[in-house]
């Protein structure tokens, strides 16, 4: 698949170079590309145009920067996004919650377009690798459109968590304060933050 992962910090990074990995075409869209060169291997381009080109739309960028994001582009009626992203305030707060979500609110901006919420309970070290004791950890995600489930479920797989789907795209209202609470325990714990579900 064509991926654009708009945001090249540490989250949008692991996921691009993980999709790369697994046989992706991924381009990373930044601002200036004079100013963010490709490194590594990566392939870069303007926001818009890396967009333009993209089946698939990763935003891995600060939640102040979404609205941004999204006006530079008016054509996602065919694309799918899927929203990393936690709508965190200063002070360490959720900016919006509980009776909307960060990714309900990508949705409205990005009109008639399919937004998958995942990559957002968890930290980039995990992505880098999501293996524990020989086995991937759980990636919970929602959406409302089947056809982009099963984007989201091959992309997570891809990344090596154990994709499980939660339901509505509503439910990203408490995956956002399950972020919250990960971000704010891991320096008290100094350790990383993931999910396995457990079957008996």
């Amino acid at each position: 698949m064509k991926i654009a992962v708009i945001g090249d910090g540490n989250v949008g990074g692991a996921l691009g170079d993980a999709w790369t990995r697994a046989g992706h075409e991924v381009v990373f869209g930044v601002r200036d590309t004079k100013k963010t060169p490709a490194a590594g291997g990566r392939k870069t381009a303007p926001t818009a145009q890396a967009i333009r080109d993209a089946e698939i739309v990763a935003l891995a960028v600060p939640w102040a920067a979404v609205p941004d994001v999204i006006k530079q582009f008016d054509g996602w009626s065919n694309k799918v996004i899927i929203d990393c992203t936690n709508p965190i305030a200063p002070g360490m707060e959720l900016a919006i919650g509980l009776n909307t979500s960060g990714g309900e609110q990508v949705a409205n901006l990005a009109k008639s377009t399919s937004v998958v919420k995942a990559f957002n309970t968890t930290g980039f070290g995990n992505m880098q690798n999501p293996v524990y004791a020989g086995k991937p950890v759980t990636m919970l995600f929602c959406t409302d459109d089947p056809a982009a489930q099963k984007i989201g479920e091959r992309l997570i797989r891809d990344v090596g968590f154990e994709p499980v789907f939660a339901g509505p795209l509503k439910l990203a209202r408490y995956f956002e304060p399950l972020a919250l609470l990960w971000i704010s325990m891991v320096p008290k714990l100094g350790l990383n933050f993931a999910l396995t579900l457990v079957r008996r």
